[in-house]
């Protein structure tokens, strides 16, 4: 398991890939952010196990303080799809999870991965900050469709909007320290 340290505001903050140890934290998390749709706790635990290659946490003083979730689609092998990415209160606008983010990229690319899909809600600007802030990075065209419209959904949920992120033609050179 690869990791990489970064200093936030006094504290060292680790990332590398999770564990099913990570899983809960990774559920409380989420819980916490009241953005991401919380999925059940045993996912969280699946999730470790079977997408850790696609996947990373952020530990500040051995704690889980921010995780991503992606993983590559089967139908097209070039494309990383976030699934999920969230940081505690306390630890945002530190680099945490533009640093998880860059991790999971450079394990993806190993893979052959050049593309970068997520799905946003239009009032979340965080996100949308975020992944624009990727495209920029990598110098990247950002491609936005609705993937999801709220009527298809079974529950109150707000329109999914599809952010696809490519070529990252420089993904194996150009990941931050």
């Amino acid at each position: 398991m690869s990791s990489k340290n970064l200093h936030c505001a006094g504290s060292e903050v680790t990332i590398d890939a999770p564990s099913t140890s990570d899983g809960s934290e990774m559920w409380r998390i989420a819980c916490d952010s009241r953005k991401l749709d919380l999925n059940s706790s045993y996912t969280y635990l699946l999730w470790c196990r079977d997408f850790a290659g696609t996947s990373a946490v952020a530990r500040a003083d051995g704690d889980v303080v921010g995780f991503v979730t992606g993983y590559v689609r089967p139908q097209v092998p070039d494309t990383l799809m976030i699934w999920q990415i969230a940081v505690q209160t306390a630890h945002r606008g530190r680099g945490i999870a533009t640093a998880l983010l860059h991790d999971v990229l450079r394990r993806a690319s190993e893979a052959g991965v050049t593309y970068v899909e997520t799905t946003i809600t239009s009032e979340n600007e965080a996100s949308i900050g975020l992944f624009g802030a990727l495209a920029a990075h990598w110098g990247a065209t950002v491609e936005r469709s609705e993937l999801f419209h709220s009527a298809q959904f079974p529950d109150e949920h707000d329109s999914e909007e599809l952010f696809r992120i490519g070529p990252l033609s420089f993904v194996h050179t150009q990941v931050p320290a």
